[in-house]
């Protein structure tokens, strides 16, 4: 991947979310520059819909991110640095079309203003728009066993749910609901009526907590698939996990107020978060196989991701036929940028 590219796609990251920054500083550079690349393409799209102020203009910006990916699908990206960067990546580790495709979904959903009764339907859309992203990073880091694809997922899945909760005044001034309509009404609540009039309370705290417990409860699912990571990609995982799952913690102890203020992590406690992960190095906090009493494989909302990861699985190769093949689709990919610049 050419230099500028690459450095292009960092500085989405960069600007778009400090925390996954962050923690890619921790992956490999085999890893970190393809997840860079994803992360930009992911990025562009959900930019893409944001800036649509009319539901017409986001579907015709849905159908031109689909146009966008089904040429860099085919080898013939169009001007854009995310969608030449994320076409090398689609080459070199066979990413399964499936996977972007489901997260173009779940930004449709977003076009529509899909609402969610239930915690079912909100994992629905939170595996298309985050577990995507979770089993995507784990075909980079060439993990292909179902377990450990189904705990990426849950930990895509689980900072969704973080982020629901954090940006639940934010998204509720721009028109947007995404608590489950049915915890609403448990706690008195009538959806439509808050959506007009967001304000916090008690009951509304309520419902912020149980979506942080089952955003918990995933993270500690995910924790036990770090031992099927390669070592070395462990500690970026762990680092995300352990940072997302704080931003939670902080909304916790400021009451769970998440309309009158936006939770962040301070940098010191980022840091410390960060140092703890690379013990993940040496000791890895559990495997797969490790959940007690539950079953190891995908849950409902994320099996179609996983078999899609499992299906598209290339032949085993070795290291050193990895790195070759890495090194000879990159080189091809700048001579063509080099003759197209002549």
């Amino acid at each position: 991947m050419r230099a500028d590219t690459l450095a292009a796609c960092r500085r989405l990251m960069a600007g778009g979310s400090k925390s996954f920054a962050a923690a890619s500083r921790l992956l490999p550079r085999r890893v970190a520059a393809p997840a860079a690349a994803l992360y930009a393409f992911c990025r562009v799209a959900d930019d893409a819909i944001d800036d649509c102020r009319a539901p017409g203009e986001a579907l015709d910006a849905l159908a031109a991110l689909r146009a966008r990916l089904d040429a860099l699908y085919a080898g013939r990206p169009g001007p854009h640095l995310a969608d030449q960067a994320l076409a090398e990546v689609v080459q070199v580790f066979a990413l399964p079309r499936a996977l972007p495709e489901a997260l173009l979904e779940g930004f449709a959903w977003d076009a529509t203003g899909r609402r969610y009764d239930t915690i079912a339907e909100l994992h629905d859309y939170g595996a298309r728009v985050a577990g995507t992203v979770g089993v995507m990073m784990a075909v980079l880091m060439e993990v292909h066993d179902r377990a450990s694809l189904a705990r990426a997922g849950e930990l895509g899945l689980a900072m969704q749910l973080t982020n629901i909760a954090r940006d639940v005044g934010e998204d509720a001034r721009h028109g947007r609901l995404y608590l489950p309509r049915a915890w609403l009404a448990e706690e008195g609540l009538d959806a439509e009526a808050w959506l007009a009039a967001p304000r916090f309370n008690a009951a509304l705290a309520r419902v912020i907590a149980r979506l942080l417990a089952e955003a918990d409860r995933l993270y500690a699912r995910a924790e036990c698939g770090v031992a099927g990571l390669p070592r070395d990609c462990r500690p970026g995982i762990q680092a995300a996990r352990l940072v997302y799952a704080e931003i939670g913690h902080q909304l916790a102890r400021h009451g769970h107020d998440s309309v009158a203020r936006r939770t962040v992590v301070p940098a010191r406690r980022k840091l410390a978060l960060m140092a703890e992960a690379a013990a993940a190095l040496l000791f890895a906090p559990g495997h797969p196989l490790d959940i007690a009493g539950s079953e190891t494989g995908p849950m409902p909302a994320l099996r179609f991701l996983v078999d899609a990861a499992v299906s598209e699985r290339r032949p085993d190769r070795t290291f050193y036929q990895r790195t070759v093949r890495v090194l000879e689709i990159f080189e091809r990919a700048d001579q063509r940028r080099r003759q197209a610049a002549w």
